[in-house]
């Protein structure tokens, strides 16, 4: 078959913005760190980046996410940025491509949008584990829905990316079990749309990743347990929603608790008790304190249900509008430069010399953006969702916008009841609804539709 003057000029232009694309597009995924001169740092970064040096266990702090920050010390944490960015461009890329709607510029023109209009290159150029987190809810979906459409390696790919992104962040796990659960839930009535063979895949990365966080707990502690802290942390929650003062008001008289005498002076916010100069240091802070904190709040649910839900309620509605980038990724981070200058010195130099560190980096510019497009991402998520269930459509589609649409829900579930609202939280996921929402109306306005056409009619 003899190929025309004109297709060969098409294929050349393609192939030209596809070597363009895959150069430029992983450079501008980081984009925010080349700007900072240095990975961006959060609150959380020191505690990860100890976890090697100092061979114990800490609150919220999974020594998986440790290792992996290890290993990128040499190069200056840019290898982690790569993986980031590399990563990151994979799951876009593979998902458009197992929903029949790759094609190269379809593909860098949502990359752009989401580069320039979400929280996704900023979580990509930061070191921290909430990058997994809305990309792992892509790899799970590409491993139930897209088995058939993905090739050994693709799934073998696939598996490791979600078991370590579950290790990495115990709310990222909570909701991958949550996700997996919801799908052996809709099997009955979904059938083939939710093949066995990827859920079986899909809840297998749950105990991979909660074995691979055992195994690195006990590889640099000595102890085969899990990331301590959950009790501390809804403590803070429950403190902060004023149940924690009722209970020890309605308990102290007759049993002898350690904050007894500090329930009149019991701080306003969970971050102000567990991370500030509290009672909560005096009284030995999680060694201290945990066994008190952990019965004080199984028995708080139980004797203040209705508080407890009303609470919980308020709590997910809030962290689902709590969706602004850079949450504490400010210039006021003592505790990572601390653990910069004692462990990593040979880094001190570079990090001194960031924007980020000069308070150079200023979110409110961004965020007058990146929040109205999150928020406007929720909601066209709801209406696509309504649409498909008004038409009785079940395409590809539509089954990823329930799962992201769950994955929010569940995220501020998780999040907000235990933690209390925070931006960071909803930041870290809610650009996956704004890709939802562009490959659904580059399906719309695109050429071709897509390839699944199946329908719950059908």
């Amino acid at each position: 078959m003899s190929i025309t003057t004109d297709q060969l000029r098409a294929r050349t232009a393609g192939s030209f913005w596809l070597r363009l694309a895959a150069v430029a597009l992983p450079l501008l995924m980081i984009a925010p760190a080349f700007w900072n001169g240095y990975p961006l740092l959060q609150w959380d970064t020191g505690g990860y980046l100890a976890r090697w040096y100092e061979n114990y266990l800490v609150p919220s702090r999974s020594t998986v996410f440790g290792l992996y920050l290890h290993y990128g010390e040499n190069f200056g944490f840019w290898i982690n940025l790569a993986v980031q960015s590399l990563a990151s461009l994979w799951l876009l890329q593979l998902t458009l491509r197992v929903l029949g709607l790759m094609q190269t510029f379809r593909f860098v023109a949502i990359s752009l949008l989401l580069i320039l209009s979400t929280a996704l290159p900023w979580l990509a150029s930061m070191l921290l584990t909430d990058i997994f987190a809305g990309l792992s809810v892509l790899s799970l979906f590409l491993l139930i829905v897209g088995a058939g459409r993905t090739s050994v390696p693709e799934k073998i790919a696939l598996f490791v990316f979600t078991a370590f992104a579950a290790a990495t962040h115990s709310a990222t796990l909570g909701v991958l079990l949550g996700l997996c659960l919801a799908g052996w839930m809709a099997r009955p009535f979904l059938g083939a749309r939710l093949p066995l063979a990827g859920l079986t895949q899909a809840s297998l990365t749950i105990v991979a990743g909660g074995l691979m966080l055992v195994s690195a707990n006990h590889a640099l502690s000595g102890k085969w347990a899990w990331t301590p802290g959950g009790y501390g942390v809804a403590f803070g929650r429950m403190m902060q929603d004023g149940i924690v003062a009722r209970y020890l008001g309605d308990h102290c008289p007759r049993e002898r608790f350690k904050l007894c005498p500090y329930r009149n002076e019991l701080p306003a916010s969970a971050d102000e008790f567990l991370w500030g100069k509290s009672m909560f240091n005096t009284l030995g802070r999680f060694e201290g304190m945990d066994e008190e904190m952990g019965y004080i709040v199984v028995h708080s649910l139980a004797d203040y249900p209705a508080w407890q839900a009303g609470a919980a309620l308020r709590a997910m509605g809030q962290q689902l509008l709590h969706v602004a980038t850079g949450e504490g990724a400010n210039g006021w981070i003592p505790h990572t430069y601390g653990i910069i200058e004692r462990y990593i010195p040979a880094q001190v130099a570079p990090m001194r010399a960031a924007r980020q560190q000069h308070w150079d980096v200023n979110f409110d510019y961004v965020n007058w953006l990146h929040i109205p497009v999150a928020l406007a991402s929720m909601l066209a998520l709801a209406g696509l969702l309504g649409h498909a269930l008004a038409n009785r459509r079940l395409d590809d589609l539509t089954l990823l916008a329930a799962t992201v649409a769950l994955a929010l829900l569940g995220n501020a579930l998780i999040c907000g009841v235990i933690s209390g609202p925070h931006d960071r939280y909803g930041a870290r996921m809610v650009w996956v609804a704004t890709f939802v929402v562009l490959m659904a109306l580059a399906r719309r306005f695109g050429d071709d539709g897509p390839a699944d056409k199946t329908s719950a009619a059908a």
